[in-house]
């Protein structure tokens, strides 16, 4: 029997979210209601295999062939249909290392979108970074068969860090400059037409202890698609850093964020809002303008977060991570829309924007009476914040009428006081009277 979760919320907008677990699994998690939709896993792709776990996803998101790329810790690149998970081509990497692939895995992987369209049915572009820096852009022919692959040609490949381990890279919108970080390796950004380096990130300086802070970069993403010249990257000291190659090498805003190292990064729509989660399980959203945070996401996460992605369309962002959830957020109120358990811990998620419900409602309905919802999985109670009780007007006294009723008060114990003072007197004056009779009756001859 599954155990049953009672979620106060409004459900989540008609979507489509595919996860990318640690066992190699790909699920696809859809919420087909109307209006108020319950995501549930409706398909699984692949069989669980520890040496197939997911560490890097792209995918091209349109109307007519998309293309979801995927690389695993075997260093293999498999390249699906995202709508129904056919391999249509498979790469490996293993072959073109010099040194063991277990310490060189695939950890930045893009898939190019501007190509001709008429290409772009028979070629990807692809391009893959693994830990050790070695990039490469290459051109893959896609068949419909999981036979394997052959490329158009040689793949073009060079190195973008000397020593270290790259941990995060990402690609600009206009696809025309990358970005590579890690452990030991500063921020650098790369030319992809002629493959050369533009700039280098330096490192900031001592604090006023003199201590200084080893550069561990663990994600990065840029603010907006069409300029490449703003980013931010997250750090193992639980630092935010938002940089600026235009200004200067140094970052020109850094805060702190919670005490643990900060694991995903994902930019808003809006081109500066962005959504920050660390290794314990905090989640936020901060305006990097200014470096206010603009709210925590209410429920706690049980685990590292290690994906956080805003859907292109919806008020909707997804978490995912080690606790084994997939969560979906209000991106407005940051209120917990729903919560999937996935037996297997998501290192990674997409959205898929293309999907439509016939006579759907896309955008979610104004604030109304939340109905309780009965979901067939472990579900997360958002907690619930209680309004503090206000006194009502007719009970606030003014300072004139708490005047007069101290003065009555006053006047009231006076009174007793002095009541109480003559009730003395006339016993003692009784009392005294009645000593005299006693003293004359008892005198003999009187």
């Amino acid at each position: 029997m599954p155990r049953t979760t009672t979620l106060e919320c409004s459900g989540c907008p008609p979507l489509r979210a595919l996860t990318f677990d640690a066992l190699g699994l790909i699920k696809v998690v859809e919420a087909r209601d109307r209006q108020r939709g319950v995501p549930q896993v409706v398909e699984r792709w692949g069989n669980s295999e520890a040496s197939k776990c997911v560490t890097a996803v792209s995918m091209i998101d349109r109307n007519s062939n998309p293309l979801l790329a995927v690389a695993r810790k075997n260093n293999q690149i498999e390249i699906l249909s995202p709508v129904n998970g056919d391999i249509q081509a498979t790469i490996s990497d293993a072959n073109d290392l010099d040194i063991r692939s277990e310490e060189n895995n695939i950890v930045g992987l893009h898939l190019f979108a501007k190509q001709d369209l008429d290409l772009a049915s028979r070629y990807c572009t692809l391009l893959s970074c693994t830990t050790k820096g070695n990039a490469s852009i290459r051109s893959v022919e896609v068949a419909d068969s999981s036979t394997g692959s052959s490329c158009i040609d040689s793949p073009k490949t060079w190195n973008v860090c000397s020593g270290g381990n790259i941990l995060c890279s990402k690609v600009d919108g206009n696809e025309k400059f990358a970005l590579f970080g890690g452990k030991g390796v500063e921020i650098n950004i790369w030319d992809l037409n002629n493959f050369t380096k533009i700039w280098n990130s330096k490192s900031p300086p001592k604090n006023s202890l003199g201590i200084f802070t080893p550069t561990w970069f663990t994600s990065a993403t840029f603010l907006m698609k069409d300029d490449h010249r703003k980013f931010v990257a997250g750090t193992n000291s639980h630092q935010v850093r938002l940089y600026d190659i235009s200004a200067q090498r140094r970052p020109v805003l850094s805060f702190d964020f919670r005490e643990t190292p900060i694991k995903a990064l994902a930019e808003d729509i809006d081109g500066y809002s962005i959504y920050i989660g660390n290794g314990s399980g905090d989640m936020a959203s901060v305006d990097i303008r200014t470096g206010k945070m603009l709210g925590c996401f209410s429920g706690k996460c049980s685990g590292s977060i290690r994906s956080i992605v805003r859907h292109p369309e919806l008020p909707v962002v997804a978490s995912s991570g080690l606790d084994n959830y997939l969560r979906l957020w209000d991106t407005k109120t940051r209120q917990l829309l729903s919560a999937v358990f996935l037996k297997q811990p998501i290192m990674h998620v997409l959205f898929d924007s293309n999907f439509i419900v016939k006579g759907a409602v896309l955008l979610p309905c104004k604030e109304q009476t939340q109905p309780e919802i009965m979901v067939n999985e472990e579900v997360e109670v958002s907690p619930l914040k209680r309004k503090k009780s206000s006194r009502s007007k007719e009970h606030i006294l003014d300072g004139s009428e708490r005047k007069k009723r101290s003065k009555q008060s006053k006047d009231r114990k006076k009174s007793e006081g002095n009541d109480e003072h003559l009730n003395i007197a006339s016993r003692d004056k009784k009392s005294k009277s009645a000593s005299k009779k006693r003293n004359k009756s008892s005198i003999p001859g009187l």
